[in-house]
């Protein structure tokens, strides 16, 4: 995983996802999950991009959200 924006950048495109895309950002996460089980990180912002039509910055911070919080999971 890498880091594709500063942490302040990262978390200011969260903030306006839910207002520019009409959905939460759980909603988003819930939608990678139940997506295809794509390996590389540009392989699941190409898929969010195309199948839901996102800017490519919304769906990186979204893939890049979806992968914080599952290697957080995992340390539990």
């Amino acid at each position: 995983m890498s880091q594709v924006f500063s942490e302040e950048t990262h978390r200011n495109l969260l903030a306006r996802i839910p207002h520019c895309t009409g959905r939460a950002i759980s909603d988003w996460l819930r939608t990678v999950e139940d997506g295809p089980s794509l390996v590389r990180f540009e392989e699941k912002v190409s898929w969010l991009r195309s199948e839901h039509e996102l800017s490519h910055g919304y769906a990186k911070a979204i893939i890049h959200e979806y992968d914080l919080r599952r290697a957080a999971r995992k340390l539990l």
